[in-house]
């Protein structure tokens, strides 16, 4: 048994948190990368998953309601997040109107969980937020970040993706990307590329080299 810590011994500090920013295009597998890259004892903060329970408070629900009316809602009163970004990405006025009542609260959550993160003294986090570069004025999330990763894959792969889980039709992909920071200058901005191509047993060693790369992972004795 180890001996107690004697009365006034100061307590090592809470290890510091390496801060992972992480942007791609649609559907390029962000969500597997950030997983992986995070581990066992890492935290994933996912902006879209914020997003969806930002859509869900009362407030938000009001404004979607008087600002598009009922048709952006499912029949059970849920807000319907493809027949909303169908209508913003058609609409430039209407997406920032959108952003106007919904980016806030999401930049307000992501802050909080990653100060809570830091304070319980996570090794990693992993920022999944797509619009990381192009909203960095009004969020100032890079400046958080201790590296960036971007996660390349062809633009015929991205587009099978998202037709195959999210029954998007062709070009739509295409379509809501144009809407945003063009991904070559968004790859030109990364500190690391991870590309997702391939098999995934080859996304499984590339994102763990990169994070022993990192320091994230301990070096392989082989």
């Amino acid at each position: 048994m180890s001996s107690p810590i004697p009365p006034g011994t100061p307590r090592a500090s809470p290890r510091p948190t390496f801060v992972i920013g992480l942007f791609g295009g649609i559907a390029s597998g962000k969500s597997e990368v950030a997983r992986r890259l995070a581990g066992a004892d890492g935290v994933v903060i996912e902006a879209d998953r914020i997003a969806r329970d930002v859509l869900q408070s009362p407030g938000v629900r009001f404004d979607l309601l008087t600002t598009f009316g009922g048709r952006v809602f499912d029949l059970d009163g849920t807000p319907d997040r493809e027949v909303i970004a169908r209508t913003v990405f058609q609409n430039p006025a209407a997406r920032a109107k959108l952003e106007s009542f919904t980016h806030p609260a999401i930049r307000a959550k992501i802050r909080a969980e990653l100060q809570a993160a830091r304070k319980a003294g996570t090794p990693v986090v992993v920022l999944d937020v797509p619009l990381l570069l192009e909203n960095e004025s009004k969020h100032g999330l890079l400046a958080e970040c201790d590296e960036t990763v971007f996660v390349d894959a062809k633009d015929e792969l991205r587009e099978a993706r998202a037709s195959a889980s999210r029954g998007w039709r062709p070009g739509e992909v295409a379509r809501r990307e144009a809407a945003q920071m063009p991904l070559a200058a968004k790859r030109a901005r990364a500190g690391r590329v991870v590309e997702n191509s391939g098999s995934l047993p080859e996304l499984e060693s590339s994102v763990e080299k990169l994070a022993r790369d990192l320091g994230l992972r301990p070096e392989s004795s082989t």
